[in-house]
């Protein structure tokens, strides 16, 4: 907080002030006190001074205040000002120190009345922004290799002249489409609503640039319009925009898929300059030229080594007769094992038929009993006193009658 400096002349030590000290302890409490603020009033004593600075006053009914515009300031306003224009003006309190005169230092002005278009603008923008309308996800992309560009523009204004003037500099071989429409007044509104329409529905162009050149708040209120903000959210085909020049901004600017500073920027941004084109062109031709010569080498390195892996067809014979006879006595030791092994297996079931032989058995002392009908007799349940036997011993058969049988 500023201590305030007081005289009461009853101090020893009085504080005497010199001009240039209280114009500037004023010109401080003036800046500290007042913030930046918008004032509505009619020009009077209109001067451009020599370097670029403006000088007027502003005053209604009964009062007047001495106003500034400083060059850099005043670059941006793009209508003419004369005495009696009704304006807003937005600026900081000031003090002129040389003179002491309180002024104001305007950063904006505007013709009265555009407050209100402001604040329709501004409405708009908020209620488009909350339905995520300018959100950069439904943004489209603008194509890289761009062959057909539409324009929306006025035929017959300096726009059009310099987006084609530009492109055909850049790249002649790009085709230009222009749709015809009036970009200002109450009709254009509808105009440029059917041309994006038209184009989209024709689907013969891969971009579309919706441009017009500078002008007042007034004369670009087309494009705040919220039913060509949303024709333009609406399009299929990407949108650039360059409407009035780098300091203007339109709602269009915010939902267009790209904003353009100026149509000569829009006509650059989708037009490839030619030259550079060519010049990658060459550099693909030598990148391709050196990729095949190198593919060449390595085949023909390839080829040597395969030549040297290559054989004489008497080579080739003999390495085949090789091959054959080292088959053959892999064969040969191959049925050799196995004939080994079906000769023992051979001789190992000769053993066991000799063991099994019934003359071997017989031999040792036993004997086969049939009944009459050559069926041998196991047991002597199968038989009964009387019956006809036969009794085959090691040498010999016997003809026998049971006299007896015993069950054990």
């Amino acid at each position: 907080m500023n201590t305030p400096i007081i005289n009461d002349f009853i101090s020893d030590e009085l504080k005497i002030f010199s001009v240039s000290e209280i114009n500037r302890l004023v010109k401080k409490t003036l800046a500290d006190t007042f913030d930046s603020l918008w004032i509505k009033g009619e020009v009077s004593n209109f001067t451009k001074a020599s370097s670029g600075h403006w000088y007027f006053t502003l005053k209604d009914k009964t009062s007047q205040v001495r106003c500034t515009m400083f060059r850099g300031k005043n670059n941006f306003v793009n209508w003419e000002m004369n005495d009696g224009d009704l304006v807003e003006v937005h600026c900081d309190v000031g003090l002129y120190e040389a003179r002491g005169e309180y002024q104001l230092n305007v950063n904006k002005i505007q013709k009265s009345g555009l407050g209100k278009l402001f604040e329709a603008y501004q409405l708009l923008k908020n209620k488009l922004e909350k339905e995520g309308l300018f959100d950069e996800i439904n943004k489209k992309n603008i194509p890289k290799n761009v062959k057909t560009v539409g324009v929306i523009t006025s035929e017959s204004g300096a726009v059009i002249q310099d987006i084609i003037s530009t492109m055909n500099r850049r790249n002649k071989y790009i085709k230009i489409i222009v749709y015809p429409t009036q970009v200002q007044g109450l009709a254009s509104i509808n105009n440029i609503i059917s041309a994006i329409k038209t184009a989209n529905i024709r689907n013969e162009v891969d971009v579309l640039i919706v441009s017009r050149g500078g002008g007042s708040i007034e004369d670009l209120w087309a494009f705040n319009d919220e039913k060509v903000v949303r024709s333009i959210a609406a399009s299929n085909i990407a949108t650039i925009s360059a409407i009035g020049h780098e300091t203007d901004f339109t709602l269009a600017d915010f939902v267009a898929d790209l904003r353009a500073p100026t149509p000569t920027a829009a006509a650059e941004m989708v037009s490839n300059e030619l030259s550079i084109l060519l010049e990658k062109i060459s550099s693909i031709q030598i990148d391709i030229s050196n990729l095949m010569q190198n593919k060449l080498y390595e085949i023909y390195q390839k080829l040597d080594q395969y030549e040297k892996r290559l054989l004489s067809p008497h080579e080739k014979i003999k390495t085949h007769i090789m091959l054959v006879h080292n088959f053959y006595k892999r064969i040969q030791f191959s049925m050799l094992r196995c004939l080994d092994s079906y000769q023992n297996k051979v001789e190992s079931l000769e053993q066991s038929l000799i063991l099994l032989d019934p003359n071997k058995i017989l031999s040792r002392g036993y004997a086969i009993a049939f009944d009459e009908k050559n069926k041998s007799i196991t047991n002597s349940d199968n038989t009964f006193v009387n019956d006809k036997i036969k009794i085959k011993l090691h040498h010999g058969l016997l003809h026998a009658s049971v006299t007896d049988k015993i069950n054990e």
